[in-house]
Order: structure tokens, then C-alpha cells, then sequence
């Protein structure tokens, strides 16, 4: 018997050509070799010379003869199966380089951080048309090794911009918000300075947002420093917890609670979360997957209007 493993260690390492498959597949299904030829467009000795080759490389008589016509031996009914197969998976993957090297993609990979798939990446593929590549989704860190990640997806949606050597497009700039309780002193104003916020009893996102590592940085700039800080690994949370008194909540997310969102500015300069979608450059589908990335900064752009632009209205959480 012609196992899958004989198949594949004794004939294609033995360096069969895929067109002695195609013959010995015509052969067998027109039953002589002068049919065969006809549909092969060639001479029936030169096919006859192609069959005894396949059989001399695979060391196994396909053929026996009956009357005019050639009939399967057992292993060459055996060995059929095995040819379509291969012939079948052959043509695939023949169809599907001739798709990649006109550049484009059957599935796309996308790795962004868990709330930016949720927000941004599932809502964005429930607008997939059937004729859109198959997606699929990675979690990846907030700040990931892109070289690293680039290896293994199609596109990074970061707020990393692009590194040498990747392609990107900047899908949003989403504003880092104060959000104060009605009455709170800061409530009249259109923006609260980083050095009057740190003033103030905050509540913050967790070092995994961000949004906190924009702010972080910008206090560690002016040499500035905390006050009370309570803590939250969720945004939502935080404006419940600001709600109830805890202090100022600076978060991305849209108001809740009844609270006001102030601007946050350093020297006047609104702290915004750049959000990045990263490609490589030399990717096969790079033509797909910059029209893909203008696809999410439209979708970006209808889900949270101006943001894209720097404008004025709240996001999500990053």
C-alpha cells in the first residue's frame, strides 16, 4: 500500500516533475495513451516515454495492458489518488501565489491591545463585504516589539508610530480628558494646565493605559510631581470613581456620570494619544493594506468625528 508518507518521501524528493503527474492522470482516466496524447496536445511515443519515466523514478508499475486499452495495476490505482491530490493541492497553491504576487491577501491579521480590538478593530470587521480577506486578531502589548509583531501580522494598530523600515497612517488623535464634577472649580474652564492638575486629587488609569504614560511623562518633564492618586484598571470606573468624589479623572473615554471634560494642556499644547496603524513596507499586499488602513481612519473618523483631527469630542479608552 502507497502511503502518505512513501508519497511524499519517495516521490517528491525524488525529484517528479508535476507534469509526469498530469500525464499519468490523463493516461488513466482516457484508458490509452493515443487518447491521452490527443488531450495533451503532444505525441503519444513522447507521452509513452513520460508514463515509464514516472514509473522508473517511483519504482512502481502503474499501468498493465488489457486488450487496446491500459488498465490501473493495484498500486496504480492506488497511486492515482494520491496524484489527484497532489495535483489538486498543486494548482491551489499555483492559484494562490498567482493571488499574493498580484498583491493580494486571502486572509489579514490584525494585532492591536485588548481595548483597541474591542473598540475599534471588531466594530470596524462587523463592516466587512464578503469579497474582504478573511480577518483575524492578536492582542498585542501596549508598546509592542513592532519589528517583532510585524513578523507575524499584517497590521499593528498603535500608538507607536511607525519605526524605520514599516509603513503607517495615524488613524486618530484622541484627546486625554480631565473629567470634573459639576461645581468643581475647574468646571467653568475650557482647559486645565498639567501643573494646576497635579494639584488636584486624580484618579488615574493604570501604567497599562496610554493615556497615564502621556501624562506621566509630560509631570516628569515639568518636574512635577503627584498628589493623591487613587488607581483604576478600568475607565469607566475611574469616571465613577471621580463621580463620587474621589477626585479628577483623567481618562479618554466619552463623559459619563454627568461629569465635564476639560482639555488637558501643557504650555497650551493638548495631550492627545496618537493612535498608528503600522504595516511593513515591502509587504507583499502593501497596496491592500494602505487601503485598509484609509478603510479604519474613515471608520475612525465617522465613530468619533473630529478626534481624528485633534477636534473636541471624547474616545475610548487607551
Amino acid at each position: 500500500m502507497l502511503s502518505n508518507a512513501y508519497f511524499f518521501d519517495h516521490v517528491c524528493s525524488a525529484g517528479m516533475e508535476i507534469r509526469l503527474l498530469r500525464y499519468f492522470v490523463a493516461v488513466a482516466d482516457e484508458g490509452t495513451v493515443s487518447h491521452a496524447a490527443e488531450r495533451l496536445h503532444m505525441t503519444q511515443p513522447a507521452l509513452s516515454r513520460q508514463v515509464k519515466q514516472l514509473e522508473k523514478t517511483i519504482g512502481v508499475r502503474l499501468f498493465q495492458r488489457a486488450g487496446t486499452r491500459l488498465r490501473l495495476t493495484n498500486a496504480g490505482a492506488e497511486f492515482l489518488g494520491e496524484a489527484r491530490d497532489l495535483l489538486r493541492r498543486f494548482d491551489q497553491a499555483a492559484r494562490l501565489a498567482a493571488h499574493l504576487s498580484a498583491g493580494h491577501l486571502t486572509a489579514v491579521s490584525f494585532g492591536a491591545p485588548s481595548t483597541t480590538l474591542v473598540d475599534i478593530v471588531a466594530p470596524f470587521i462587523a463592516g466587512f463585504e464578503p469579497e474582504d480577506p478573511e480577518p483575524n486578531v492578536t492582542s498585542i502589548d501596549i508598546d509592542p516589539d513592532l519589528p517583532e509583531l510585524m513578523s507575524r501580522i499584517d497590521i499593528a494598530i498603535t500608538t507607536q508610530p511607525p519605526p524605520a523600515g514599516f509603513s503607517g497612517l495615524t488613524l486618530a488623535r484622541l484627546p486625554v480628558w480631565a473629567y470634573v464634577r459639576e461645581g468643581h472649580p475647574h468646571t467653568g474652564a475650557q482647559s486645565i494646565e498639567v501643573g494646576a492638575l497635579v494639584e488636584e486629587d486624580l484618579v488615574l488609569p493604570t501604567p497599562d493605559f496610554a493615556a497615564r504614560r502621556l501624562l506621566d511623562h509630560t509631570v516628569r518633564g515639568l518636574g512635577a510631581h503627584y498628589g493623591t492618586v487613587v488607581e483604576t484598571f478600568n475607565g469607566e470606573i475611574a469616571q465613577a470613581l471621580a463621580a463620587a468624589g474621589r477626585g479628577v479623572a483623567v481618562v479618554t473615554d466619552d463623559p459619563r456620570f454627568g461629569l465635564r471634560p476639560r482639555r488637558i494642556t501643557d504650555s497650551g499644547r493638548c495631550l492627545e494619544v496618537s493612535l498608528h496603524a503600522v504595516w511593513a513596507h515591502d509587504h507583499h499586499a502593501r497596496a491592500l493594506l494602505e487601503t485598509m488602513a484609509l478603510r479604519l481612519q474613515d471608520f475612525c473618523r465617522q465613530r468619533y468625528g473630529p478626534t481624528v483631527d485633534g477636534g473636541g469630542k471624547a474616545g475610548r479608552a487607551w
